[in-house]
């Protein structure tokens, strides 16, 4: 198979992949790039047997060195860490077949679940949960065994409390997104009540480059007294949209600075349970 027909058929699971295991979407696509590089210069590439599972492999080796090396730089990070937000412009499309493109395990609560998993139980839940390798081959690209691949798998898998039922259709959700920020903008408290979960989060990722709460704030009411004190210190100051991040409908500030806050939301129980937001500018400059 020629080069330019595995980048059409294999870029974007490959990316899926690496952006659940990186949280980067630009780190995701430069191995991604740098996987199909590697293969090209490959001596004897067309005697590969298996393309799909020497990018996967690659992929996977990749992202697994970059997290081993970054180790230490998540830990001094400033603040809480949310992963670079995942823009989608325009109505998203009906759910495709393809479990790498569900939309629920793209979305920010997912993703700091997989988080809290060590970086060679990510891979080997990702690569066995979206992508359906067989324990044999997951053992092949992460150096363990086959047995102990199942292990890993089953361990991630119990620690991963997930449930997709809790996010609203995309029609509601945006309907949600929409009636929560007029109410703000309102200062609509009894209408929030309905819309916002009484033990609400708000997690507000500044990376320590920009004005940002650097530890989760916890609580209806302090997540409320929070946001309306932020709107009335820049009102007239800011503009804002309605877009999909991570597969589901968010919002984007843009300040008159040009900082910028890329919002996205969890729900519990129909109401938003939730709120992350991105202003690290090193994690926006991929829009």
């Amino acid at each position: 198979m020629s080069l330019e027909a595995l980048y059409k058929i294999y870029r974007a699971p490959l990316i899926s992949l690496a952006y659940r295991m990186l949280g980067s979407v630009m780190d995701a696509e430069d191995i991604v790039q740098e996987a199909f590089l590697s293969y090209n210069q490959l001596q004897g590439a067309g005697a590969v047997q298996n393309e799909r599972a020497y990018l996967y492999k690659i992929v996977t080796n990749r992202c697994l060195d970059l997290l081993r090396s970054s180790a230490q730089k998540r830990e001094l990070y400033v603040g809480p860490w949310l992963p670079e937000p995942l823009i989608e412009y325009g109505a998203p499309e009906a759910d495709p077949s393809e479990a790498y493109l569900r939309r629920e395990s793209i979305s920010t609560a997912y993703l700091l679940l997989l988080q809290q998993l060590g970086a060679v139980e990510r891979a080997v839940f990702l690569l066995r949960e979206l992508f359906h390798y067989p324990f044999d081959e997951i053992a092949v690209m992460v150096g363990k065994s086959s047995a102990n691949c199942r292990q890993i798998f089953r361990r991630a898998k119990k620690s991963i409390h997930f449930d997709p039922e809790q996010n609203p259709p995309v029609p509601v959700a945006e309907e949600k997104v929409k009636d929560f920020v007029n109410a703000l903008l309102q200062g609509n408290t009894n209408r929030l009540l309905e819309l916002v979960g009484e033990n609400a989060v708000f997690y507000s990722d500044g990376g320590g480059k920009v004005r940002a709460a650097q530890i989760p704030v916890a609580g209806f009411n302090q997540v409320i007294h929070l946001l309306f004190n932020l709107l009335k210190m820049y009102e007239g100051k800011y503009t804002y949209a309605y877009l999909n991040v991570n597969g589901a409908p968010g919002l984007r500030i843009v300040m008159d600075d040009g900082i910028q806050y890329v919002y996205s939301f969890a729900y519990k129980n129909n109401k938003i349970e939730s709120i992350y937001a991105v202003a690290n500018p090193d994690k926006l400059r991929h829009l």
